[in-house]
């Protein structure tokens, strides 16, 4: 809930900022002026196939902090005084199927407090419900987990092993081919071009999911956990992975197809945002108004180093919901989603969706990925659109430049040297 939130940025982070800027330190000067920092549990289904469509788009619809607990009889929070009487879980229900019809995604993407544990009565039974829309549509769909989403009658391995076993989802437990690796839900889809075309058989869009933990066990250190070397490891091993095997036969390309990260608490460096570079709102009242660890676990510059990732996705602050650039990567809210989350009385529920689209190739065949653009709908009587933007686009180049490089340690030695004079 919104009085458990703790503000971050600026505060006792020596666990991992230190090491973060040594490590840019080292990679600055060792990379060319081009600056691209440098138990198995599976459901067959999780294995199927994405890819774009026969019109060159992929469209992924994020839904964060639904806080599901027992339907009809958990009534909503933080809404206006006509509604209370009325507004349950079943409001969260209906703007899921109403987010569905809309725009008819290829994907949906929920990332955490999916269920609110600590008011179900059955854990199980709030994922069936929770999770009912997106399953009644036959749409794959995937989930990672929030700080909630164990506070009921199953624990946090429990919880991602009953949504691996679920219709229609690609979630996965964690990778297969890893034996250690902390938390659970980490794992990657790959989304290959449209059939029929010399793409076919790429990834030309990338997904990772992570598991950003919910609470670390010394609160005097961090309130909320933190993304862990092992799962940077992974991330970082995947990642070369996948650029490899694009930038070889068939097909070989020259630069890394495009990616997207969805977790659930938002990195420290989403405090690096005011109103005037960022588009949404901070409508947060705690601090700074972002809710993330005290510990700066260095994961962000590893997506910099990677180079790959294009924008991070996350939930967490339900009165956030703004996208903003930093150092080439979009660090994106999608806003609160549900009806039993805590938010703000006349302040709409919302969703976020994101839209990759391919280019034509001069024979006149869809190609590789040209564009991603995102928006967020309202839950309001016109289910009203807002906030379109671009946040990658090809034309704009695929590599980091050396000033932007520069601006960035600048930025993270400031901060050092600040906390330890």
């Amino acid at each position: 809930m919104v009085l458990s939130k703790r503000s971050v940025f600026g505060t006792n982070i020596e666990m991992g900022f230190g090491f973060m800027v040594l490590v840019l330190v080292a990679l600055l000067f060792s990379f060319s002026p081009i600056c691209v920092f440098g138990e198995k549990h599976e459901n067959p289904q999780n294995h199927k196939k994405l890819r774009f469509d026969k019109n060159g788009e992929f469209k992924i619809l994020q839904v964060a902090d639904m806080h599901y607990a027992n339907g009809k009889s958990t009534l909503c929070l933080n809404v206006l005084p006509s509604q209370n009487g009325s507004c349950s879980d079943l409001n969260t229900t209906s703007f899921v199927q109403r987010m569905i019809l809309a725009e008819k995604p290829n994907l949906i993407v929920f990332t955490g407090d999916n269920i609110f544990g600590a008011d179900s009565s059955n854990s199980a039974k709030s994922m069936d419900a929770a999770f009912a829309p997106a399953i009644a549509s036959n749409i794959p769909w995937v989930a990672v987990l929030g700080n909630h989403d164990q506070e009921g009658s199953l624990h946090r391995e429990g919880v991602m092993k009953y949504i691996v076993g679920m219709k229609n989802t690609l979630s996965q437990l964690n990778p297969s081919d890893v034996h250690t690796i902390d938390g659970f839900g980490n794992y990657n889809l790959e989304v290959g071009g449209v059939e029929g075309t010399d793409f076919e058989n790429k990834s030309v869009l990338n997904l990772y999911f992570i598991d950003s933990g919910d609470y670390y066990k010394d609160p005097s250190i961090s309130f909320y956990d933190w993304i862990k070397p092992s799962q940077q490891l992974w991330f970082q091993q995947t990642s070369q992975k996948l650029q490899k095997a694009y930038k070889s036969g068939p097909m070989p390309q020259k630069n890394s197809a495009p990616g997207l990260a969805y977790f659930h608490i938002p990195l420290p460096e989403y405090a690096s945002f005011d109103k005037s570079n960022f588009t949404g709102v901070k409508l947060e009242p705690d601090g700074n108004g972002i809710s993330s660890a005290k510990v700066n676990s260095g994961f962000f510059a590893t997506l910099v180093q990677a180079g790959d990732v294009k924008a991070v996705f996350t939930g967490h602050d339900h009165l956030n919901d703004f996208c903003g650039k930093l150092t080439g990567i979009n660090l994106c809210y999608a806003g609160g989603f549900g009806y039993h989350a805590y938010g703000k009385a006349g302040w709409s529920r919302r969703s976020r969706v994101v839209v990759a689209r391919l280019e034509k190739t001069p024979e006149g065949a869809w190609g590789d990925v040209k564009s991603i653009n995102t928006w967020k709908r309202l839950d309001d009587q016109n289910f009203t659109q807002i906030d379109g933007q671009v946040l990658w686009s090809k034309s704009f180049g695929s590599k980091i430049s050396w000033n932007t490089c520069s601006n960035l340690l600048a930025f993270l030695l400031l901060n050092y040297v600040t906390k330890f004079s």
